[in-house]
């Protein structure tokens, strides 16, 4: 594999004094497992979470900050690595830092792959990323306790820096992979603190000047399955357990730089200010009535101030726009709509609004036929539902390279990117036995 290395083994992935997070509970929360991890006696699945949830915990919000290139990324790293060895699977590092655990000859190619990712945003929850991982090795248990034997390579991959909390970008480990993020992009990308991706990189142990494009592994690939919680209420609205995506609605960041004239917040009269968090409030505001207007989405999530004092009229508010809708068209309208607004209200201000757009993808439709043969390999009475999401994920990423499909979890609340993030464990449990269904059907033939 181009850029790639291999090991055997791995070291231990952290403490496990933290609790357990609430959604590898019973849905009535008095802890007693309604069902167990299939194919692995119970314990497989459990101790994966065991060992996983006190990586990159954070004391004070009981969130997760497991950010790329970090030392929670490397004892993530570490985890997915001894997880690989305890089934025998040969390990490797992708030249883009993703992690892939092959049962089989990867150069046979037609690879059957499932996974996700294991970072996080700011105190994020336990199951955004991770729940794809976890289940992927336990659907691997499965498939070995069904007798099953691939005829075609099966691959676990852990893809690196997918939530972009650190250096802006999501997706960056699948980005570079599939061509949609140049070396020379990447290598301008830095976070709060000005370290570089490269920098944090090689500060890791991994080799910078490898990241590129990766065209000689995507051709090994037949199919990527990612299983996620679902982010949103879909499935518990329609009380099913798991659902299979149809389409990720396109989506983007942008920057908002609204530039004012710094002065003393006690003498200032307030005809005499241009103040661009006037500018700013107002363009939030805005943000969600377009988007309510619209039937879209439209979040400002991020802010900075410059120079961020309490008696000091700011010269400088940065804010950062996350966007979402059902197709392009109402994107653009909903983003232009939010631009025009902050523009207005900046002539009034004398505020300076510049805009730029740090990032764009792409309505992804995912592969039809891919995708209604999953919904009829899922167990249970009837197909599972389909249907469409609005946050992005690597999957979407590499669905113009590879067909692809996703399978979602319920999550009884819809909350995501938060502590309270959960799902119950009978659903956590369905969720691996459609998943080694699916690679059952994909892979054993």
């Amino acid at each position: 594999m181009t850029g790639g290395t291999h090991d055997a083994a791995g070291s231990g992935a952290g403490a496990s004094s933290a609790p357990e997070p609430a959604g590898t509970r019973a849905a009535d929360g008095t802890g007693t497992a309604h069902g167990t991890a299939p194919g692995t006696g119970g314990s497989g699945f459990h101790q994966m979470w065991r060992d996983l949830r006190a990586i990159g915990r954070h004391a004070g919000s009981g969130g997760y900050r497991r950010y790329a290139w970090t030392a929670a990324d490397t004892d993530c790293r570490a985890w997915f690595r001894q997880e690989a060895a305890a089934r025998g699977l040969a390990h490797e590092v992708d030249r883009n830092g993703n992690q892939w655990a092959w049962l089989g000859d990867p150069a046979q190619g037609d690879a059957v792959v499932t996974g996700s990712h294991l970072d996080s945003v700011p105190d994020g929850g336990a199951f955004d990323g991770p729940l794809g991982v976890v289940s992927a090795f336990a659907a691997v248990d499965e498939l070995r306790a069904r007798g099953a034997r691939p005829a075609r390579p099966l691959a676990v991959v852990n893809f690196g820096d997918e939530e972009g909390a650190r250096f802006g970008l999501a997706c960056v480990g699948s980005r570079l992979t599939a061509g949609q993020l140049t070396p020379e992009q990447a290598r301008e990308l830095r976070d709060a603190d000005g370290v570089s991706l490269p920098q944090a990189m090689e500060a890791a142990g991994h080799d910078p000047d490898a990241i590129g494009a990766d065209p000689e592994r995507l051709a090994r690939v037949g199919a990527f399955v990612e299983l996620h919680i679902e982010q949103g209420r879909a499935l518990d609205l329609g009380d099913s357990p798991v659902g299979v995506a149809s389409a990720i609605w396109p989506h983007g960041r942008w920057r908002f730089d609204f530039h004012g004239q710094a002065n003393h917040a006690g003498t200032t009269r307030l005809e005499d200010r241009h103040d661009p968090m006037l500018t700013y409030a107002t363009t939030v505001l805005a943000a969600r009535k377009k988007a309510r207007l619209a039937g879209a989405l439209a979040t400002f999530g991020k802010v900075a101030v410059e120079p961020n004092g309490v008696n000091a009229i700011a010269s400088l508010v940065r804010g950062w726009l996350d966007s979402r809708a059902a197709d392009e068209d109402t994107l653009a309208a909903v983003v232009g709509a939010i631009e025009q607004a902050a523009r207005e209200r900046g002539a009034r201000d004398g505020v300076d609004v510049q805009v730029t757009r740090e990032s764009f993808t792409p309505v992804v439709e995912f592969t039809h036929e891919l995708r209604d043969r999953i919904a009829c390999l899922v167990s249970g009475d009837a197909p599972a539902p389909v249907l469409p999401t609005g946050a992005g994920h690597d999957a979407g990423i590499l669905s113009a390279a590879v067909p692809t499909a996703m399978l979602f979890v319920r999550n009884p609340t819809g909350i995501s990117h938060s502590p309270a993030e959960s799902a119950a464990e009978d659903d956590c449990v369905a969720g691996v036995t459609a998943l080694a269904d699916v690679l059952e059907g994909l892979a054993c033939r």
